[in-house]
Parts: C-alpha cells; structure tokens; sequence
C-alpha cells in the first residue's frame, strides 16, 4: 500500500510537470532553443564591418529573416545565392535579412573573422554578417545546422518566432526546388495570412563548437 501511494505520488508530480510546460509554451521542446510562438531576446552581434548590430537598430523593420550559416559548410555555400536574393525581395518591405556564423573558428578556421570579411567581399553579401562570439547565441535559438532559419515578426510582445527550419526543399540543388518554405512563411506575413507550415527540418552541416 505505501508503494502504491509512493507511485501514485510520482505519477501525479510528472502530469503536473507536463501540463506546466504545455500551459507555459505548448510549441516548445524543453531544452531545445526557441519554438515557434516563442519571443527572441534581441541580440548584439559583430559584423564584418566590426560594427555591432542588433533586431532594435531596425526601426523600420516588419521582422527579421535570421539565417545560422557560415564559409565552409557546402550546404550554406550552396544557399548564398538564394540569402542573397532573399534580403533583395524583402529586406524594402520590411524583413531584411541577418545572416550569423555560430561556428567556433578554432574548430574552423575557415569560418574566422578574417575569412567572414573575406566571403562576404567575394559573394556581395548585400546583409549584415555576424559572427556569434563565444557561441552564445545559437544555444539560445536551438540552432544545430547551417544553414538553418528563424524568421521573426516585429509584435507588441517582441519578435515572435514565426517560421523555423530549411530555406527550401532541396538545400543543395536550388534548381530542383519546388516548395520554398521560407518565402511561403514570409509571404503569408505580408498578407497577414497564416502560415501553413510553421516548422520543417533544417538539412544542413552540424554547428561546430
């Protein structure tokens, strides 16, 4: 009798546990970063151009298109062309692209400061570059890949994570895509219209510490 209630004691303090965190973010996976629904804390990050730069200097800005990529990863590399062409149809209308290099450059060197400056001349990055010193922010986001995507809306709350996961459906092949996630997410924000998918896996290379 005294397992029993030992049990039942147990079991009740674990649907307590589960229905705290559902009532508290029911799109959030405990541990893993943001979730959709979920506020992000504004940042301050260096760019190339050794300014800093954070969400609040973007007075104007409907939201932000957030995108964890980095020099040495083909999957980003192959990506560059479409983040460029993304921060050239929306970054006007309000949700400007901000690309950030989670990886830690001791692990790749090809991802230094130095090398950013260098990829950023060569590609035209027409979007700030910024390079997550430390390695502070990513965690925060639950970033795991590059390139991997967060687009943010500017709401009364804060900006209000709306879309997280791929570009599109074909990371490596731009020519083969035929869904492209990210667009659809940023469209349907314009048009305030729902967004029908709200979250996809990121394909990409893993973050490297």
């Amino acid at each position: 009798m005294k397992t029993l209630k030992i049990l039942t004691g147990v079991a009740f303090v674990v649907i307590l546990s589960a229905f705290v965190v559902r009532s508290i973010n029911p799109n959030k996976i405990v541990g893993s970063g943001y979730g959709v629904g979920d506020i992000a804390d504004d940042i301050s990050l260096k760019n190339i151009d050794g300014k800093m730069v954070s969400y609040s200097d973007y007075t104007d800005a409907k939201g932000f298109i957030v995108i964890f990529t980095c020099n040495t990863c083909p999957f980003s590399v192959a990506n560059e062309d479409r983040i460029i062409a993304l921060d050239a149809k929306y970054k006007n209308i309000g949700y400007p692209v901000i690309a950030i290099n989670p990886n830690n450059p001791a692990s790749k060197p090809g991802d230094s400061f130095e090398a950013m400056k260098q990829r950023a001349k060569e590609k035209g990055f027409t979007f700030p570059y910024l390079v997550d010193e430390g390695q502070k922010v990513y965690p925060m986001y639950g970033a795991t890949k590059t390139p991997h995507v967060y687009l943010l809306q500017k709401t009364p709350k804060g900006n209000e994570v709306k879309y997280i996961g791929a570009i599109d459906d074909n990371s490596r092949n731009a020519s083969a895509v035929k869904v492209k996630y990210l667009e659809n997410a940023v469209d349907a924000l314009l048009s305030g219209k729902t967004i029908k998918v709200t979250e996809t896996k990121a394909i990409g290379c893993s973050i490297k510490a």
